[in-house]
């Protein structure tokens, strides 16, 4: 079976569901009690599969049914992060402006009761009371009459809990900055948790991905879905990148160091991009560090992958037939704002755009005639076949959340800025290999003198798009609400506009405002 951490999952009756209120400590309910679920070593696999596919599902049933978590959208967390990490840069054109409430995400134009940011952040809170209630019940105290096998298995699991957790934080570090924070060792119930910096919560994602570093499973040894020693480091050098934004102190050689040990533990680049992102990307673990697997019988949502495959496709178009890309029918959700392909050289074979009967560039930017559809993502197996029926059950693609290539790319930026630990002539290798497979020969190399900060930020556009990436590397560069990078659209006009720098960050949503006097929004 190729999604086997979700196996776990569909083997038990656990059921957990919650709903985020007031308290955002509260334990989830469970449909059996915490002492009939963790008196079973084996139901502690079933409870971690949970907080995996918390990521990618919303509910018990298919679709969001018997919702988990109750919300404005009804949608999943990664249609949650997709939104507002992409549709308000230059690498996404949202067709569907009113009737999926995108507009003031699209025009930096949001405020703390927008639908889509409250649901991110409680969708945050919940993965992260699913993980503390989790490490609750699996302390050496609570698992001390079980055999040392179970225990051993009991302390990888609680050591991938707390990278999920720290993944969640890191997220709501990096889209909030200063949060809530509450942890298993708080009280449940009445507990009101403390407002905590960025400064701070950089601090404790840190200390625990390092805590957690001895008991996670190396490469070889995870099953796949499931959190090794390099997506921690992974996730470590993507702090560090941007630890400047969050604390206002650089860390580019802990970066390079994190790189190098992702690097070390035996990675090399997938041969083929196109098939980092079909439906046989489970094969890929040569780079993909880290997915979030998606079944399009098992985990079946309209969010993660089927959201973006499903949205790329046009349900308009007299030339794009969606069985191209593996699916029944398109939805026409998105395109990509007219900059995006503009960064493509000729022969850059990562340049995979729909383009037939299609402006490049945008006068309305929900328009489906207007942008190019993306062709990055697709619901293919590798002999070019429909993985699946989409209409009855979304698509079978992984979501590569942490991949190789991007952990060279945070290296050569690490370098270039001043971090130690690497050299130039290191970063400019792994860049080369990166255009190399895109090129498919030496022809698109560039020099040490080409590679600069903002070389790698349009890299990173060229190789990562539609990855979740592109809001916070905007940022980075101070470019996501000024004036010294405009694209179509961008503040609300068609030629684009700096924005209130307010808008680098998302409200805490009203409602939690109304309901911790610990927490306030300095600029909304």
């Amino acid at each position: 079976m190729k999604k086997l951490i979700y196996a776990a999952l569909l083997a038990g009756a656990l059921t957990l569901s919650s709903s985020c209120t007031d308290d955002l400590n509260q334990t989830p309910h469970i449909e059996t009690t915490s002492g009939n679920v963790y008196n079973e070593p084996s139901n502690y696999k079933q409870v971690l599969a949970k907080l995996y596919a918390s990521f990618v599902i919303n509910g018990q049933e298919k679709g969001g049914g018997n919702a988990d978590l109750n919300s404005n959208n009804g949608q999943d967390y990664m249609r949650c992060y997709f939104n507002l990490q992409e549709c308000g840069t230059d690498e996404v054109a949202s067709t569907w402006l009113e009737g999926d409430k995108v507009g003031d995400l699209t025009y930096l134009s949001w405020d703390a009761n927008d639908t889509w940011v409250s649901d991110m952040y409680y969708h945050i809170y919940y993965t992260i009371a699913l993980c503390n209630e989790f490490l609750r019940n699996a302390g050496d105290e609570q698992i001390a009459g079980f055999s040392e096998d179970d225990q051993t298995n009991i302390r990888h699991y609680r050591a991938e809990a707390r990278f999920i957790r720290a993944l969640t934080y890191f997220h709501a570090l990096d889209l909030f900055r200063n949060i809530p924070f509450v942890t298993e060792n708080d009280p449940i119930g009445s507990f009101i948790p403390p407002r905590y910096t960025g400064k701070q919560v950089f601090e404790y994602i840190e200390s625990e991905l390092k805590e957690i570093d001895n008991d996670l499973l190396s490469r070889t040894e995870a099953e796949y879905g499931r959190a090794s020693k390099a997506a921690a480091y992974t996730l470590l050098a993507k702090l560090y990148l941007n630890a400047k934004i969050y604390t206002g102190t650089e860390r580019y050689t802990d970066c390079i160091t994190a790189c190098n040990q992702v690097i070390a533990e035996g990675y090399s680049l997938e041969p083929e991009y196109a098939k980092l992102f079909n439906a046989d990307n489970h094969k890929r673990t040569n780079e993909i560090i880290f997915p979030l697997a998606v079944d399009a019988e098992h985990t079946v949502s309209w969010g993660s992958t089927t959201y973006i495959i499903c949205g790329e496709v046009s349900n308009t178009s007299d030339y794009q037939k969606p069985e191209k890309y593996g699916v029944t029918q398109g939805w026409g959700m998105f395109r990509v704002r007219g900059e995006v392909p503009a960064l493509f050289g000729e022969g850059d074979g990562r340049a995979m755009f729909f383009t037939e009967g299609q402006t490049q560039y945008l006068d309305a930017i929900d328009s489906q005639n207007n942008g190019y559809f993306v062709e990055k993502w697709t619901n293919l197996t590798d002999e070019g076949k429909a993985a699946s029926n989409t209409v009855d059950g979304g698509v079978n693609t992984d979501y590569p959340m942490f991949r190789l290539a991007d952990v060279y790319l945070m290296l050569a930026e690490a370098v270039v800025r001043g971090g130690q630990g690497s050299n130039t002539a290191t970063a400019l290798g792994y860049i080369n290999q990166l255009r190399e497979r895109a090129f498919g020969s030496d022809a698109g190399n560039i020099t040490n003198g080409e590679l600069t900060p903002d070389f790698i930020l349009d890299e990173r556009a060229r190789e990562l798009y539609w990855e979740c990436t592109r809001r916070t590397d905007l940022i980075r560069y101070d470019k996501f609400t000024t004036s010294t990078y405009l694209w179509q659209w961008k503040g609300g006009v068609k030629d684009g506009m700096a924005v209130d720098n307010k808008y680098n960050i998302y409200p805490i949503p009203q409602t939690d405002l109304t309901a911790n006097p610990n927490l306030y929004n300095e600029n909304y």
